[in-house]
């Protein structure tokens, strides 16, 4: 198997164990230093598998539509970017939702002792739905609420913010494009460094 094709199956599968409840498979993806920056979690990667089974526990169930990766590798070094749809129902004010995030996944990974690993995970939020999952049903959101609510991850964060997660105003989205910039230029110099 030739490095594009690993590192392409390892992000996936990382995607997959998350969707599937497979926290072992998921936690064997990353790095023992890797790190995840996304809507409700900054921190380790160890801590992030911990907290994605909390969720699912608390019954907070995500699934990924995944878009085809676009995988640059130097040397020992890759970086891919997973177009997604991050799907969750939920319900809101006593009607059952169905949200729709798009993003950008973005992941750096190494080659550890012959291994690719995912050492970041950061997305890039680009918009987001909310629509009722019962046609005919009504759903009203004040526009006050959403306010104070990025663009690129407004609906995501109303939502999830509703149901008790904490969620950062600081993350790369669509709607902010000079940290964007910022952050791709980062990203390809780590993998030619």
């Amino acid at each position: 198997m030739n490095d594009v094709v690993e590192v392409t199956q390892l992000v996936l599968h990382e995607r997959q164990a998350r969707d599937r409840g497979w926290w072992e498979q998921m936690r064997a993806c990353f790095a023992p230093t890797a790190t995840v920056r996304l809507s409700w979690f900054r921190g380790s990667a160890a801590d992030f598998v911990t907290a994605s089974e909390q969720m699912v526990a608390s019954g907070d169930l995500a699934a990924h539509r995944l878009g085809p990766p676009v995988v640059d590798v130097h040397g020992a070094r890759a970086v891919v970017e997973l177009p997604a749809a991050i799907e969750l129902r939920a319900e809101l004010d006593g009607v059952e939702v169905d949200l729709t995030s798009y993003a950008r996944l973005v992941y750096r990974v190494a080659r550890h002792e012959g291994r690719w690993l995912i050492e970041s995970f950061d997305p890039v939020y680009e918009r987001d739905t909310l629509l009722p999952s019962h046609p005919g049903a009504r759903l009203v959101v004040d526009p006050a609420e959403l306010s104070g609510l990025r663009p690129a991850y407004r609906l995501l964060g109303h939502l999830l913010g509703r149901r008790g997660y904490r969620i950062a105003d600081d993350l790369y989205g669509d709607d902010r494009p000079e940290p964007v910039a910022a952050f791709y230029r980062e990203t390809f110099a780590w993998l030619n460094a």
